[in-house]
Order: C-alpha cells, then structure tokens, then sequence
C-alpha cells in the first residue's frame, strides 16, 4: 500500500512510543512512504523544536527518511481544497506518489476526508485498516 505520513505522525512517532510509532514502523518495512521536500524539512525543524533532539541526530532521522521513503515533487493543488494552505503540499504529494491514504493527526486535513480517492485518515484508523487486512 503506498500511504503519506504527515510530519506530525513521523514527529509522535519520535517523541513517544505508541500507535504513531507502531503505524509508523508498519508503514516503512511493509509499506510504501510517500514523502516530499516539504514534509522532511518540517520534520527537521519539528525534531529539533519540539522533540528537541541534537541537529546531527534529526539529520540522521531524515537522512533514513530519504533512503526508506520514496520522495516526490508534490502536485499543485487548490489552496481552497484545505483550510490550511500548506496542507495543499501534502495532498500534492500523495496524488503524485499515487498514495492511497494521508496518515495525519491534522484536523485541517482530516476534516476533508478523502480527495481525489486519496484517503485522509488518522493513524488510529489506519490501524483498523491493517487489522481488517
């Protein structure tokens, strides 16, 4: 399955040991992980910020990111599609990486629900999906 995860699924997966980290782990050994410039630069700076983890050790986390994932040009999207602007760069990214779902926490984005088939859902509904197989 190709899937998205937004920056704040990769952030809860550093930041905490839980169902983000599961989601995140399934997602990267049995999955394909759609990501873009975008998403690792905002994970970047949100390791550093908010985790508040060494730079080389951030820089270590996208580096692994980049080699793991498959990292595209987003597709321009309508800023009028999302409340937040910026959330048009990750459905550009999932419509370009033919993802089948964005995995997010964001209410901007989960409030859309589904564009363009792409499914907008959080990790813990992405997790009934696996366990529905």
């Amino acid at each position: 399955m190709r899937v998205v995860l937004d920056t704040n699924v990769i952030i809860a997966a550093f930041a905490a040991r839980g169902l983000c980290a599961e989601v995140f782990e399934i997602c990267l050994s049995d999955h394909t992980v759609i990501l873009s410039e975008h998403i690792l630069s905002e994970t970047y700076e949100k390791l550093i910020k908010k985790v508040r983890l060494p730079q080389d050790s951030a820089q270590n986390i996208i580096d692994y990111l980049r080699d793991t994932a498959e990292v595209v040009e987003p597709e321009l999207v309508d800023e009028s599609v999302c409340r937040d602007k910026d959330d048009t760069r990750v459905i550009g990214a999932a419509l370009k990486g033919k993802a089948k779902f964005i995995i997010t926490g964001d209410d901007d984005l989960l409030v859309i629900k589904s564009y363009k088939g792409v499914k907008i859902i959080t990790p813990r509904e992405f997790w009934g999906v696996l366990r529905e197989g």
